[in-house]
């Protein structure tokens, strides 16, 4: 790497926040689905509303029983606000952050001159 080439503009570094920064998006979106469909009452049984409850469901397990889930009984529909879902997005969006500024710390720490 040229020594006047800033870390930030690195093709590598780029690529790599990039992919970070992608599978956080597919993450958050998961539990933004997965947040609005418990608000809503959305149909369990539905193969699309299924679909996105089973694979959000796998990144939820570790946040389990940090906070009880309100429930709202309606005329149709449940109503479910699930603080686990919320604070999911919070501590992975942080991990996401970290493990990004871990990749500029490594990626600069192997320039020449600095120590």
């Amino acid at each position: 790497m040229n020594e006047g080439t800033d870390i930030k503009t690195n093709p590598d570094y780029i690529k790599a926040k990039n992919i970070v920064y992608y599978i956080l998006g597919v993450l958050e979106v998961l539990f933004a689905f997965r947040l609005v469909f418990k608000l809503l009452g959305a149909n369990p049984k539905s193969p699309f509303v299924s679909f996105i409850y089973s694979v959000s469901q796998a990144f939820l397990v570790p946040f389990n029983g940090i906070f009880p889930s309100a429930v709202t009984k309606g005329i149709e529909t449940q109503s479910i606000l699930e603080p686990t879902t919320i604070i999911a997005m919070i501590v992975y969006a942080i991990i996401a952050w970290g493990i990004v500024k871990l990749i500029e710390i490594s990626k600069s720490s192997s320039k020449p001159g600095i120590r």
